[in-house]
């Protein structure tokens, strides 16, 4: 039986997320809604990776093995296993949207960042959906 991977944390994240993506859509020129967008993006990236992490070592039979893997190794192990909506390129572009994130005050990187928000949103929701399933399952 599988340890429990408590996901409330990135589901709450999604949720604000997607909140703040729909009040921005509504006024895309106050640039304090686009910096709150873009930080909910990071926080949901960041919760992203490290909830997406958690699982494969939990089902893993060697998790150690997971513990080593390079960020790019892991997309592509989670795509395997269906757990990923996008493979390593379009993850790559969110991480490396991400790192860029701590130059929002710049508007070209805030643009640049805010194009992928809606997409990363989706895969978010979309792992989140799998993983659960998968917990579900193994019960």
């Amino acid at each position: 039986m599988m340890t429990i991977l408590d996901l409330s944390s990135l589901k709450k994240a999604i949720s604000k997320l997607d909140e703040g993506l729909a009040r921005y859509n509504l006024n895309i020129g106050d640039d304090q809604l686009r910096d709150g967008l873009i930080q909910r993006f990071e926080f949901t990236y960041e919760l992203s990776h490290k909830m997406l992490k958690r699982y494969l070592e939990m089902s893993s039979p060697n998790p150690d093995e997971i513990d080593q893997m390079d960020f790019q190794n892991l997309i592509r192990t989670a795509n395997e296993q269906g757990l990923l909506l996008s493979d390593w390129p379009i993850w790559r572009t969110y991480r490396d949207q991400r790192a860029r994130t701590s130059h929002t005050y710049d508007q070209e990187v805030a643009e640049k960042v805010l194009t992928i928000i809606p997409q990363f949103l989706k895969e978010a929701q979309f792992l989140n959906s799998a993983i659960s399933e998968r917990i579900i399952e193994a019960k």
